[in-house]
């Protein structure tokens, strides 16, 4: 008497996150990357300007007499921290920890704001200086560049504060995580932006024409 063979089926298996469980809502995070690839060719044609104007000072403010490096490390560290604090917020999204995911994203929020708050008390001291966007084609170039990347941090900050008042609403579903999954994506580039205008713009420069601490 012949026996059957039985197969049994794993029992286990690796679930998808939240965000990739609902095909449409997994379909616009790809949408997504392509925003991230327009935002990305924006941002290097702002850098090739700068490229070609970095030296045309037109007798005006040089970056010896602009750039400090205590405002920018505050900048960058803040940037930095709050890179982490979003992965952070999205591991507890993906644990289903509404409470952890809230905290951590109002504390990418408060990071947010004080990078911002600093590239403004930054881009002040320049005007003190007398140094306007429209004195030379390097301080156009620089207030075009730094200016666009700043105005993107401060979109995504109003993006976190309403995410932050969705997931308090709706809690961790399907939609509210994708959109917290691509608000991630969207905070991590920003950050790589920024490293490529810290080390390009201020360094760079710095390297050059010896900053002022």
């Amino acid at each position: 008497m012949s026996q059957a063979v039985r197969i049994e089926e794993p029992q286990s298996y690796e679930r998808l996150p939240l965000e990739f469980a609902d095909y449409h809502e997994s379909l616009k995070i790809t949408g997504f990357w392509f925003f991230l690839a327009t935002d990305l060719l924006l941002f290097a044609s702002l850098f090739a300007t700068f490229a070609v104007a970095r030296f045309d000072f037109a007798n005006g403010p040089t970056p010896v007499h602009l750039y400090h490096l205590g405002p920018l490390l505050v900048e960058t560290g803040a940037l930095l921290t709050s890179s982490f604090t979003m992965s952070l917020a999205l591991f507890q999204a993906r644990a289903r920890r509404l409470g952890g995911t809230v905290f951590w994203m109002v504390v990418t929020l408060a990071l947010g704001l004080l990078f911002i708050g600093t590239e403004l008390h930054e881009f002040g001291s320049y005007l003190a200086a007398g140094a306007s966007w429209s004195r030379s084609a390097f301080l156009s170039a620089l207030f075009v560049l730094v200016g666009t990347h700043g105005a993107h941090v401060s979109f995504g900050i109003l993006m976190a504060v309403l995410l932050v008042i969705q997931l308090l609403r709706r809690g961790l579903t399907a939609r509210t995580t994708r959109k917290l999954y691509t608000f991630a994506l969207y905070w991590h580039f920003l950050d790589l932006v920024w490293i490529f205008i810290f080390s390009t713009v201020y360094l760079g420069e710095a390297a050059a024409l010896h900053m002022v601490l």
